[in-house]
């Protein structure tokens, strides 16, 4: 069995990976760069022969990972697709939602190789998807290979892969937290040892301090909006339309349930209604912390879903928790800060990643009185609000995965998924602990031996 990255570069990207052996090829994920544009954004799939992929394999919905499916599909016609259910239908919400924001960048920024698919490609290919459950192990048609899917805790949906071949196993992390979130429960992966381990290193850079914990997190964020309220503020938190807003919609209930923060309206976006709605409708269909807790109904005078295409006005005492999460260009989120941030009694309250390169990032680390540019199209803009960052992350802390890694002794471990520094971190702190299982850090293109 050997691996080979289909990424283009060794970084959080278009996550997509090719694994070829005598009983079969597979496609583990179909991803497109958050910051590339067409066919930049587009994992390598020249280096896996057309119509030659026995099935393809979805761990998640987040746009680097599901996002070309479609296009790894129409090379691969014949591949069914495997996922979990909640996968497949937050990931058609998804990619209707790219082929939407595909039209609009063809005809605002020319780029003539736009939409990469229609919405006519994304219901025609959804044909081939299967849904499989959790923890129950399935043949792939035509190949010697069982497969299972392994709840990963990070959104909904969300699953570690994990293939037996040739009597070995293999195991593929997908994005993973192994810590409890508000809605989603910590991940639930086998334990048992495995021949290969390819697993995200996302966090490998960042220490969380010692004293941390997540309930203290949620008191930090309640205090800072009590004050932006004293002041007669808005607080804005740019927050991903899929987990991080539903996430942070919990945890603003549990906070309005422990009176540490006001009854106020908490608008959301488009896209966050419809997924919430998914969300709402596996309530007590999927492995989660609140069962049968639906957001809109149980949180209906609460949160106040955006009006398509109606302009967000800002009011004083309101939360706007707007996509997306690193405020690009174009978002809900970075058209609305450009007049937000001028305000001096309002306050942007970061909970999630954001790239170094991305306009949310950028403002993170600006200090009041500077000049921010969000849109170059639209000019620097005075930062006279205040800016507060939070760790609410979906993905685990290093110290977390190293544990796990720990557990199953991979006789080989392949580190993928996180920049050049998180990679390294966890090579050298797992070399020791682990004299035995060699570790690779894949470069994009690369056959690597698994066994």
């Amino acid at each position: 069995m050997t691996f080979r990255s289909l990424t283009r570069r060794r970084e959080i990207g278009a996550n997509s990976y090719l694994l070829e052996s005598k009983r079969g090829r597979f496609i583990l994920d179909a991803g497109m760069h958050p910051k590339e544009k067409a066919l930049d954004a587009l994992p390598n799939y020249n280096l896996a022969a057309h119509d030659s992929v026995d099935a393809i394999f979805v761990s998640h919905a987040h746009h680097d990972h599901i996002g070309s499916l479609p296009v790894a599909q129409r090379r691969q016609p014949r591949a069914p697709v495997f996922m979990t259910e909640q996968t497949g239908e937050v990931g058609e919400a998804m990619l209707h939602n790219s082929v939407n924001v595909m039209t609009s960048q063809r005809e605002s920024e020319g780029i003539s190789a736009y939409p990469l698919f229609t919405h006519g490609d994304v219901d025609e290919m959804r044909m081939q998807w299967n849904y499989r459950d959790l923890r129950k192990p399935f043949s792939v048609p035509n190949t010697d290979v069982e497969a299972a899917f392994f709840d990963a805790g990070h959104i909904l949906g969300s699953s570690g892969i994990q293939l037996r071949v040739d009597g070995k196993t293999f195991f593929y992390s997908g994005d993973v937290n192994f810590e409890n979130q508000t809605i989603a429960r910590a991940a639930d992966f086998p334990i048992e040892p495995v021949d290969a381990l390819v697993m995200e290193t996302t966090r490998g850079d960042y220490q969380r301090p010692a004293d941390y914990t997540r309930r203290g997190e949620k008191e930090k964020l309640a205090k800072v909006i009590r004050e932006t309220f004293e002041k007669n503020g808005a607080v804005l938190i740019p927050v991903f339309a899929l987990g991080k807003t539903q996430e942070l919609l919990m945890m603003l209930h549990e906070l309005l349930q422990m009176d540490l923060i006001p009854k106020v309206p908490v608008f959301i976006g488009g896209l966050s209604a419809k997924i919430t709605l998914l969300y709402d409708r596996y309530a007590s269909d999927s492995r989660r912390s609140y069962e049968g807790f639906r957001i809109f109904e149980d949180m209906k005078t609460l949160v106040a879903p955006r009006k398509r295409r109606k302009e967000i006005i800002c009011q004083p005492h309101c939360i706007y928790a707007l996509s997306s999460g690193m405020m690009s260009e174009g978002t809900v989120s970075n058209s609305f800060a450009q007049n937000f941030i001028g305000a001096e009694n309002n306050t942007v309250a970061f909970v999630g990643y954001t790239d170094k390169d991305t306009p949310g990032a950028k403002l993170r680390v600006a200090k009041p009185g500077d000049l921010v540019t969000l849109d170059p199209q639209r000019g620097p803009v005075k930062l006279n609000c205040r800016v507060e960052s939070f760790d609410f992350s979906a993905h685990s802390t290093r110290e977390t995965i190293c544990d796990y890694v720990l557990k199953v002794r991979p006789k080989k471990l392949l580190l993928v998924h996180g920049d050049a520094s998180a990679m390294d971190w966890f090579a050298q702190t797992l070399s020791k602990d682990l004299p035995d299982t060699e570790i690779v850090l894949p470069e994009p293109g690369q056959t690597v031996a698994l066994w």
